[in-house]
């Protein structure tokens, strides 16, 4: 038995994505539904039958690294470890060496996810940049090229716009996320779909050009400014938004592998690490 597998946790408001490395190489992803009502048993027992479904041994796994936007699973997530995999995992907060200069009011604040995709676009891409994950939120982060995390805006992701339109309102159906190809609609449906997908178009290029300016200024950088896009709906996005440069739908797993890669020599806290307050180099 070679216990040599890296299992990555990242756990959105929508999805927990599970990565699996060997040698720093990803085998395999899978997207379960994320659920705060389900146990760690019932994660575990659902986890044991993939790796059973792609003929790979659970027992293999070494270690664990989570990144989570839902405070109520980490110790569903950390417990699970524990018992399923007979590992300690190790969770993205507050102390972690990232190799990021953080600069932002509360790091505490700031979410694991953010974090994340920016170190895995700062190691990938280089330069400065700008990174736009489209999910459950919406999020599009500023890092300069000397590997600052200058700040961001949040925005209400595509999804929840469009649930919300059909939540608050009497008549308005539910509609699938596709662009209608036209803004002139003539039905109910396509223009919806119009407004929604678009309009975040939309948002996506202004926020995206103000913030290029921003950049620019914070650095005083003449370099351009690269886009990276990822997130379930990242592909549609980029579709007719010209502003996006690099669709990466792996980017956040393959931060949370560089992030462990950072960590995994210090896996046991030094006395002098403790009461660390912020994401640190």
């Amino acid at each position: 038995m070679s216990k040599d597998i890296l299992l990555a946790f990242d756990i959105g408001n929508t999805n927990i994505v599970v990565g699996v490395f060997r040698e720093r190489k990803l085998l395999t992803n899978w997207r379960l539904a994320t659920d705060k009502s389900k146990s760690a048993d019932e994660y575990g027992m659902l986890l044991t039958q993939l790796f059973s479904y792609e003929g790979m041994d659970k027992n293999d796994v070494a270690d664990i690294i989570i990144s989570t936007v839902v405070p109520s699973l980490t110790y569903t997530m950390q417990h699970l470890s524990s018992k399923y995999f007979g590992v300690k995992a190790l969770v993205v907060a507050a102390g972690i060496k990232t190799g990021l200069i953080v600069k932002y009011d509360n790091p505490k604040a700031l979410g694991s996810d953010r974090i994340v995709n920016a170190v895995a676009a700062h190691e990938t891409y280089g330069g400065d940049l700008i990174i736009i994950d489209y999910g459950t939120a919406t999020t599009i982060d500023a890092v300069s090229g000397r590997g600052e995390f200058l700040g961001g805006s949040i925005i209400p992701g595509i999804k929840v716009s469009s649930d919300a339109l059909f939540e608050k309102t009497a008549k308005l159906p539910k509609v699938e996320l596709e662009a209608p190809g036209q803004v002139i609609c003539r039905n109910t449906i396509e223009g919806i779909q119009s407004g929604v997908v678009y309009g975040n178009m939309g948002v996506t290029e202004f926020i995206v050009g103000r913030m290029k300016k921003e950049i620019a200024a914070m650095t005083q950088s003449e370099e351009p400014v690269k886009v990276i896009a990822t997130g379930g709906l990242s592909t549609l996005m980029a579709s007719e938004t010209h502003c996006i440069d690099i669709v990466d739908k792996l980017l956040t797993l393959n931060g949370l592998e560089i992030i462990y890669e950072k960590n995994k020599a210090a896996r046991v806290p030094r006395p002098q690490d403790r009461g660390a307050e912020s994401y640190g180099e």
